[in-house]
């Protein structure tokens, strides 16, 4: 799985991009509603301790100089809004506040009431890489992941046990990267080939092609016992890859989705539709 340990003072990373961010993420938010966000009255509980702590505490002790806590509100300084220090009734709200003022999405998972695995129970995702998370909403794990190749014989058991062990206070974390076609944040679909789909030949435009990276966290919530995933999406224009220096290692790793132990990851990425003309240009 690729994961390292990190810490709870790396859980939210907040960047120079994060006003204008925001502002997309409260756009997303407005018109893709039922996609962003998804909540049951179960998640009630974990998605209130997640509020409490990331306001509460959090955000004003790690970012001091964009949240000032006040006795009964958290000032966000980047858009002038005071946030209430105690959670909606409504979990979908509570969502909403998170995913309008922090650059992460959020996902809980909670056990499953037959005792086998997690299931998404809320989240909020303005940027989805590939898939409409409502249609993942309510899912196990081992259900989600589906689609993705090799999962089921080389992930789902190994997973399963992860999560089982993960105790309160470890934080890991892991990043995987993909390449976009378009400049495009929020993907709800079209990032992905599924096994029977035919591969359609499309134009590669070098200028609006982007390097695709999630840096991914995980933890436990210590009084709920929930499972937090949030993840923070990058897009990186193919040009700056290449003019940094790093146009052959990215070409190693498309070569790498062929050559790896699960080969069908090339065409699940759409490798076969961008791979040979992003190589091509990387290693000009």
């Amino acid at each position: 799985m690729a994961v390292e340990t990190s810490s709870l003072s790396e859980l939210l990373e907040f960047d120079k991009n994060y006003l204008d961010r925001i502002t997309l993420r409260k756009q997303i938010i407005q018109e893709h509603h039922s996609i962003a966000i998804q909540a049951d009255s179960t998640v009630i509980p974990a998605v209130n301790e997640l509020y409490v702590f990331l306001i509460s505490t959090y955000l004003p002790t790690r970012y001091p100089r964009i949240f000032t806590l006040f006795p009964t509100t958290l000032l966000n300084h980047a858009t002038n809004e005071h946030l209430s220090l105690t959670p909606p009734s409504d979990p979908v709200r509570t969502f909403e506040i998170l995913g309008e003022n922090i650059d992460e999405d959020f996902l809980l998972l909670l056990p499953s009431e037959d005792g086998d695995g997690y299931r998404l129970k809320g989240y909020v995702t303005c940027f989805p890489a590939g898939f409409n998370t409502k249609e993942k909403f309510g899912m196990k794990l081992r259900e989600i992941h589906v689609p993705v190749p090799g999962y089921k014989a080389k992930l789902e058991k190994s997973m399963d046990r992860f999560f089982d062990r993960l105790e309160v206070g470890k934080v890991v974390k892991r990043s995987n990267w993909s390449i976009n076609t378009k400049e495009q944040l929020f993907a709800a679909s079209g990032t992905h080939l599924y096994e029977g789909e035919e591969a359609v030949e499309e134009e590669v435009n070098i200028d609006t092609t982007f390097l695709r990276c999630e840096r991914q966290l995980l933890h436990r919530l210590p009084q709920t016992k929930a499972l937090c995933f949030n993840f923070k999406t990058y897009l990186y224009p193919l040009r700056d890859v290449k003019e940094e220096g790093s146009g052959e290692d990215l070409a190693n790793a498309i070569d790498g989705l062929k050559e790896g132990s699960v080969p069908e990851m090339h065409f699940y990425k759409r490798g076969v539709v961008w791979g040979e003309k992003v190589k091509e240009y990387l290693r000009s």
